[in-house]
């Protein structure tokens, strides 16, 4: 299936295309675009990538296996993320990890079954000082007990369609939901509020 960007979108990486020395350079935040977009990295979007950016597929291929923040399959509109690294580890990342499990009612790499959640594990989250913590989407969540970390589901759980989980090729789309979503979409790209 051929992936194209909206009008909008299209304009961003114009401009976003002035600001690097060559194409080839745009590659991440042009893939983080498209992810907005499409929700995951479909081979539609690696295609669209290269072509744009005048770079082989399996260079852009390289770069979405590389990053574990690009989704090579489809998620669910929220994607919670949780540390396991030692730190959040020895301050209970594992008792979240299994809380989760068992409140989305998935492994790590599923996705809940009203498709409002995908479940990941990360090495790393960059916060060891305010473990545990868990990142849903582009927000961290720290010093988390198990009570406060249901609230946060409750809440985003609440703001979300519910949705059938993803198969197959059907992709489910994560596009910002509201305006202060597209301006941190916009900010992670390095654009502005523009």
């Amino acid at each position: 299936m051929t992936f194209t960007l909206s009008v909008e979108s299209e304009k961003i990486v114009d401009e976003l295309l002035t600001r690097y020395p060559t194409q080839r350079a745009a590659c991440l935040p042009l893939l983080h675009l498209c992810q907005r977009q499409e929700g995951w990295v479909s081979p539609g979007v690696v295609a669209y990538v290269a072509k744009r950016l005048g770079m082989p597929t399996s260079e852009v291929t390289g770069v979405v296996t590389f990053y574990t923040m690009y989704h090579q399959q489809p998620v669910a509109p929220n994607v919670v993320w949780v540390c396991r690294t030692l730190s959040c580890d020895l301050r209970g990342g594992r008792e979240i990890q299994k809380h989760l499990e068992k409140r989305l009612g998935c492994g790590v790499g599923g996705t809940s079954k009203d498709g409002k959640f995908s479940l990941k594990t990360a090495e790393c989250l960059a916060a060891c000082g305010q473990a545990p913590m868990v990142q849903i989407n582009d927000d961290f969540h720290e010093n988390l007990t198990l009570d406060g970390l249901d609230r946060i589901i409750d809440e985003l759980s609440a703001k979300t369609a519910a949705a059938a989980p993803a198969s197959g090729d059907a992709a489910q789309k994560a596009e910002p939901a509201d305006a202060a979503a597209r301006v941190r979409a916009k900010t992670l790209m390095g654009i502005g509020n523009s």
